[in-house]
């Protein structure tokens, strides 16, 4: 969306949709359109963000090149941008402590799985958990992933600095840059409980899970009290 170029109103742009189903009613059609009308405004103001956060002053330079341990060994932090310059980090909560890995979690990676050769066509992706290397992989094996890229971070420097100061099995989800010979953070979600609004979970904006997006569209929506789980009963 080009900043010099004048947009019609989403109102008027609403009343040119042609498109009609079997049966529907006329009330149907003047609430749909309505609508329509804010999914517009919607589209355009996500759109307006994510040029704000493209335009963000380069964030801080990263402490220390961290060492983490992935699938073939001991890997530097930098070695995770390949031969991209921004890299995305996904910090799984599946520390030592917990018997099973967090479900919220497993369902975004799950979706993300799918498309993780997509998005590294683009840019570098990594999740990175506090267990070992080998409880992350089986799991990894377990759940039938095939392209997200898991890393433990053993001594847990990254995640004090990047995701919890106080070690905590917490999600986060930064994006890094390496641009003229420096590592620096470049954008954190950081919508959290003191900025959910009243009556919802915090979650950030646009929703990084695919799952929250399609029961939105529905009547059901997403519920007040339902969330995935990492096995259901057999229906």
């Amino acid at each position: 969306m080009s900043a010099n170029q004048p947009l019609k109103p989403a109102k008027e742009l609403a009343a040119s949709n042609a498109v009609r189903f079997p049966n529907e009613s006329a009330d149907y059609r003047r609430a749909r359109n309505a609508l329509l009308a804010e999914e517009i405004e919607l589209r355009r103001h996500i759109e307006r963000v994510a040029q704000q956060r493209r335009e963000l002053p380069p964030g801080g330079v990263l402490p220390k090149d961290y060492e983490l341990v992935g699938e073939h060994g001991p890997v530097k932090f930098s070695q995770l941008f390949g031969r991209h310059a921004s890299l995305a980090v996904y910090s799984y909560m599946f520390g030592p402590q917990r018997k099973q890995p967090c479900p919220m979690c497993t369902s975004l990676l799950s979706a993300w799985d799918g498309e993780a050769t997509d998005v590294m066509q683009r840019v570098a992706l990594a999740v990175v958990a506090r267990s070992p290397i080998e409880r992350l992989l089986a799991f990894k094996k377990e759940r039938g992933w095939r392209h997200l890229q898991l890393y433990s971070d053993v001594s847990g420097d990254y995640t004090r600095d990047y995701v919890s100061p106080d070690d905590a099995d917490v999600p986060a989800f930064n994006v890094f840059t390496r641009r003229d010979g420096s590592l620096r953070h470049f954008w954190s979600g950081e919508m959290f409980a003191a900025s959910a609004d009243p009556g919802q979970d915090p979650r950030g904006a646009p929703d990084l899970m695919p799952l929250w997006n399609i029961l939105d569209s529905t009547p059901e929506g997403r519920g007040k009290d339902w969330y995935p789980e990492l096995s259901y009963p057999a229906a």
